[in-house]
């Protein structure tokens, strides 16, 4: 997995819902990371949309996602690669219904 992505980066400490993009929850100061286990970065671009996210466990990134979206801002594509480095992805039209997974 990788750490090369653009934009701002901010940690949580977990997310809600299954439907993607996954929604973070709880955000923590860089200061509150020194004592957790278990927290998320979150990425995200100028408009605030959530463009990358990576579940970090004992230091180690356990989870990564990736997303790009449509110009209406409704989510185009996901890539998922899982702990053992395997990626999955799947692609959404302009009305967010799955075309490709």
């Amino acid at each position: 997995m990788t750490e090369d992505f653009e934009g701002h980066c901010r940690y949580f400490l977990t997310y809600t819902g299954v439907k993607l993009p996954l929604k973070l929850m709880t955000e923590l100061e860089p200061a509150q990371l020194e004592n957790r286990n278990t927290y998320f970065r979150g990425y995200f671009d100028d408009q605030d949309r959530l463009i990358g996210l990576q579940k970090v466990v004992y230091g180690e990134v356990e989870m990564e996602h990736r997303y790009t979206y449509h110009p209406n801002s409704a989510l185009s594509s996901v890539e998922i690669i899982d702990a053992d480095g395997e990626l999955n992805g799947m692609t959404f039209d302009e009305n967010g219904e799955l075309l490709k997974s």
